[in-house]
């Protein structure tokens, strides 16, 4: 089956796009925004674009299956994992900061990847081993330093993350300049692009969600995407955080990560 990739790659873009136009339809009205029980924002986008992957997927690969942030189907070593909209604090406060996300993922490995930004219309792939793109157009990380004056870095810092990265942000900052876009895939995106050099994200249960298909399009630019302490991770299952790099710095970053943090995963 995994020869089937390229069709497998059609399918995800064809979800993106559709996912796309869900998002737009909602972005200036009334998005039924409402709070989950671990404090982030759920609205009527996520979920629609979430049951119609479940429906499509039953429909073309009723023996697969999909791991949604809002919603599961099935149980299979072909996972199509989902965020139906990444950004979604963002979304909900009609700021176009947001994105929908699909990897399929076989064996915990991530081997197909799209992005899709409905904003810019721009549209991030990868299928393993064959490159990443921009709307058609292949993307390279950069190869900046975190010293040097043209590297920017995204954060992601939330109340009920399982890592407190603050002390490693503080060293941090004293070498590059950093942001919080409110999109760790959008900002990883950019790191595939080559406009970021590094994002930090502390995310880990069911956080699968938001980087497995960050994990195939930012190595097939030429990046890495490892957990928080420079180890490779499943992604059909919860994560120990990530570190979206160019892969030049990525050494460096996870030695001062290791200063500040214990890993969690040996527990």
């Amino acid at each position: 089956m995994e020869n089937n990739l390229e069709e497998y790659f059609k399918f995800a873009k064809d979800i993106a796009k559709y996912a796309g136009k869900i998002m737009i339809k909602y972005f200036n009205k009334d998005n039924g925004s409402s709070y989950k029980g671990d404090r982030t924002i759920v609205t009527l986008a996520d979920k629609e674009i979430n049951t119609y992957l479940i429906e499509k997927v039953k429909e073309k690969y009723p023996n697969h299956s999909v791991d949604g942030e809002e919603e599961h189907f099935g149980k299979s070593d072909y996972v199509w994992v989902c965020d139906p909209v990444d950004g979604t604090a963002m979304y909900a406060r009609h700021i176009p900061v947001a994105v929908f996300s699909l990897a399929l993922v076989i064996k915990g490995e991530a081997k197909v990847g799209v992005v899709f930004d409905p904003f810019t219309n721009s549209l991030y792939t990868a299928i393993k081993g064959k490159g990443a793109y921009k709307n058609g157009e292949k993307i390279t990380v950069n190869n900046y330093e975190l010293k040097d004056m043209r590297t920017v870095c995204n954060y992601d810092y939330w109340i009920e993350a399982d890592y407190d990265v603050s002390k490693v942000l503080q060293e941090l900052k004293s070498k590059a300049y950093f942001v919080g876009l409110g999109s760790v895939i959008r900002a990883s995106m950019c790191v595939a692009s080559g406009d970021f050099t590094l994002v930090i994200f502390p995310g880990t249960k069911h956080k699968n969600c938001d980087i497995a298909a960050v994990k195939v399009i930012v190595e097939e630019s030429g990046g890495i995407v490892t957990d928080l302490f420079g180890k490779e991770q499943r992604y059909d299952e919860s994560i120990n955080g990530a570190i979206i790099s160019n892969g030049k710095v990525h050494n460096e970053v996870i030695g001062i990560i290791k200063k500040y943090l214990i890993d969690k995963s040996n527990d």
